[in-house]
């Protein structure tokens, strides 16, 4: 596979899981994005000693993809995945080139909204910020790159009060908090569980 095709390959990759992860909220004006400046830029500075590499992976003379080295080793890699210019999501690497964290840009307004963090190239756990205020108020846990349970602060106090359990990619049951003392006060479950495989 040529090189350029590999980015392309890459690049629906990832749009599919921002796709996947995006919230329903309207896109931010930029003037309300610099309103929030404890939020995460998704776009970092190139550190002293980088050297930044940029690729066009779609082939439209336009720069996609800036791959961050270090004394030749890539340490950072900055996507633009729907093409506008902008970077989408950045990629962070450990020295052997493993990703050891990925941050995502839901909304395209030049803020983090979704970060996850790798272990051996799986995934293991993440938080997104789903109201826009640059604060997480939804974490995201996985076994073997597998989501085992979501955490959410549903009323936006600071404190978890809502869980998700899965099992077999699909709610087994959820837990809410409904008097905010931080603890489940209720279960649901789900009514129709997946078969299990024979």
């Amino acid at each position: 596979m040529f090189p350029s095709n590999r980015l392309i390959f890459l690049g629906f990759l990832v749009a599919g899981t921002l796709s996947g992860c995006a919230s329903q909220k309207p896109a931010e004006n930029p003037d309300a994005a610099r309103k929030r400046p404890e939020a995460e830029a998704i776009r970092g500075k190139p550190a002293a000693g980088e050297t930044v590499t940029e690729l066009d992976a779609n082939g439209d003379g336009q720069t996609d993809v800036w791959e961050f080295r270090q004394k030749d080793l890539l340490v950072r890699k900055e996507l633009d995945l729907n093409w506008d210019g902008r970077v989408d999501v950045t990629q962070y690497m450990d020295p052997q080139g493993a990703k050891v964290r990925e941050v995502m840009d839901l909304d395209y307004d030049g803020k983090v909204d979704a970060t996850y963090h790798y272990a051996e190239g799986k995934r293991t756990q993440g938080q997104r910020d789903l109201d826009g205020d640059g604060k997480a108020d939804s974490w995201l846990y996985y076994e073997n790159d597998t989501l085992v349970r979501k955490e959410r602060d549903a009323n936006h106090d600071g404190r978890v009060d809502y869980w998700e359990y899965w099992e077999g990619g699909q709610v087994d049951r959820i837990g809410e908090d409904l008097d905010g003392d931080g603890t489940v006060d209720q279960w649901t479950r789900n009514p129709k569980p997946k078969p299990a495989a024979e």
